[in-house]
């Protein structure tokens, strides 16, 4: 099987797993490499995530990886780990969870410059990446995400496209800017990082697809929390047929039990 790593040299793409049973399917689907979301597994216990409205749960770093670990243990692919901003704002802290995230199985995983209110100062920035390279070892797949563009702040592309580039020197693998749904914009990405680009498709409104980002230069394309988001639309417009007409239509859209069961048994032997 091909590493996390060296899959970053080609392009390829890497869908978002929310539990097991998500990381079986789409590691099923001939996808070299999976991902966690942290929005789809606290959508999936109920919680918020990111920008939480007053008394809205948050999941935990403990909660975080007891699903981490369930994904990984039933993917037949390299996982990468959606690990937030590293779950506090100190290098220690930062590092901390690089390990966890070794232990759980991860072949790599994203940190984040931002604490859910603000971005960090790059100063601060730059050193929980290294500690996070230093945690990390050789063999992890070490992505810094810089998120100015998505949160809209005044930061320019400029900005952040300074910040990728302190983040590789100082240890990243790949880079990740999300917010960015332009292609031209993206192409100057690609264009002025020193390093892999992973961009997210799916968010909001954009029309992006695979072969314009590929075509453009992008690496690695993860998908986020879209296909979590996406299967929660489809049980809520399944209870409101249900509830309003009575009628189950939905249902021809489910995959037959057998089939389910089949895959599953395979997974569970192993029998990717």
């Amino acid at each position: 099987m091909t590493t996390f790593r060296e899959l970053h040299a080609d392009r390829f793409v890497m869908p978002n797993a929310w539990d097991a049973g998500s990381a079986v399917i789409l590691a099923a689907a001939g996808f070299p490499a999976i991902a966690t979301t942290s929005a789809g597994i606290a959508f999936s216990l109920a919680k918020g995530d990111h920008t939480l409205p007053d008394g809205a749960p948050a999941v935990s770093r403990e909660q975080m990886f007891d699903r981490v670990r369930e994904i990984t243990a039933a993917s037949a692919v390299p996982v990468n780990g959606d690990l937030e901003d590293g779950y506090g704002a100190e290098p220690e802290r930062v590092a901390d969870t690089i390990r966890l995230a070794r232990e759980a199985g991860l072949a790599g995983g994203n940190i984040e410059d931002y604490d859910g209110r603000e971005l960090y100062d790059v100063a601060l920035a730059v050193e929980r990446i290294v500690a996070a390279r230093e945690a990390a070892g050789d063999d992890f797949v070490l992505t810094a995400r810089t998120d100015g563009q998505l949160l809209r702040t005044p930061t320019s592309v400029r900005d952040s496209i300074d910040r990728a580039n302190r983040f590789r020197a100082a240890g990243a693998d790949c880079l990740y800017v999300p917010g960015v749904n332009d292609l031209a914009t993206i192409r100057t990405l690609v264009a002025e990082i020193d390093g892999p680009l992973n961009v997210v498709i799916g968010l909001g409104t954009s029309t992006l697809t695979v072969a314009d980002l590929q075509a453009a230069g992008v690496v690695r394309i993860s998908l986020g929390g879209s296909i979590a988001r996406a299967a929660l639309g489809f049980v809520r417009r399944s209870a409101e047929e249900l509830a309003t007409k009575g009628t189950i239509t939905f249902a021809a859209d489910q995959i037959p039990q057998a089939d389910l069961n089949e895959l599953f048994a395979r997974s569970s032997k192993g029998e990717h």
